[in-house]
């Protein structure tokens, strides 16, 4: 059978294509496994599509969009970053799934640029929190030495 023009099949030919029974496809249209198309007489008919997709195979009309995900803790890992983007990329070449890098419109562009001012400005901020006691500590050593005394707090003086 020549499968390369045929766009619809007869339940027999589609059974032989999926190495099952008539019987079976009847059974799967009955219980909602594989539903099969209607003529006008009521006669079943099935697709190549449902060929494809009852074999597990993505056909051009499925619009679900795939994301690949890497990321990293620090900027020294960068080597590491570009290794998993690569492998997440050969992984999905490998199951058929196409990875594309669309260009973002300049509105995107702006987003995600103020999304990552706000990312840097957060982290400052924490970063800040750190050194909290510390600022504490040298503005006791401050108000200390504009009274005339001498600091106490923390500082090791060695003798020469």
């Amino acid at each position: 059978m020549n499968t390369s023009n045929i766009t619809n099949y007869k339940p027999k030919d589609f059974a032989e294509l999926l190495g099952v029974s008539v019987k079976t496809l009847q059974r799967w249209d009955r219980d909602g496994i594989l539903k099969a198309n209607r003529t006008p007489t009521n006669r079943r008919y099935y697709t190549y599509d449902q060929y494809l997709q009852f074999k597990g195979i993505q056909t051009e009309n499925d619009i679900r969009d795939t994301v690949i995900y890497a990321r990293v803790s620090t900027r020294n890992q960068k080597d590491d970053l570009q290794n998993q983007v690569a492998f997440l990329k050969q992984f999905c070449n490998a199951k058929g799934i196409i990875v594309n890098n669309e260009t973002l419109s300049p509105n995107e562009e702006l987003v995600q640029d103020i999304i990552s001012i706000l990312h840097v400005f957060s982290c400052r901020l924490y970063g800040f929190r750190k050194y909290k006691n510390q600022i504490k500590e040298d503005e006791e050593i401050a108000k200390e030495l504009q009274n005339g005394n001498k600091p106490n707090a923390g500082t090791n003086t060695k003798d020469k």
